[in-house]
């Protein structure tokens, strides 16, 4: 069964262009007939890890690292570097989360303190000792 290009971007809900942008880069190889791009069912299964990679926040170059073990028919491998690069991606999300539930503290402790009342300068807080130093930017 072959796919146009229309087929795959309306059923991932991705752009022609993302999925040009993904030839470009070798993830996907096409066959050509014309101008007009036929894509296999290699290519649909290729570009469903790589929008489920993308969904959960992998590179491109992680996802072609898994699709480079799967040209060399190791699923043992392919499934090595997925499970090294979701454990990786997963700790990121987790260190966020953290970040987000400290700054989500932080901001009910100031609406209660400031809750319908004149703001009043307060001391400044004593600095946690795993308080990080602000840069400047978010």
């Amino acid at each position: 069964m072959t796919y146009t290009i229309t087929d795959l971007a309306n059923e991932f809900g991705i752009t022609h262009r993302a999925l040009r942008f993904y030839e470009e880069k070798g993830l996907i190889e096409p066959e050509r007939r014309g101008q007009t791009r036929i894509y296999s069912h290699r290519d649909r299964a290729r570009i469903r890890l790589i929008v489920n990679g993308r969904d959960v926040g992998l590179t491109l170059y992680e996802i072609r690292q898994i699709l480079d073990a799967y040209n060399k028919d190791d699923l043992t491998e392919q499934n090595r570097l997925a499970a090294q690069f979701f454990r990786k991606r997963l700790d990121a999300v987790k260190e966020q989360r953290r970040l987000v539930d400290n700054q989500i503290v932080r901001l009910e402790e100031a609406c209660e303190r400031f809750g319908g009342e004149a703001i009043k300068a307060s001391a400044p807080r004593p600095r946690r000792a795993d308080a990080e130093l602000r840069t400047g930017t978010h």
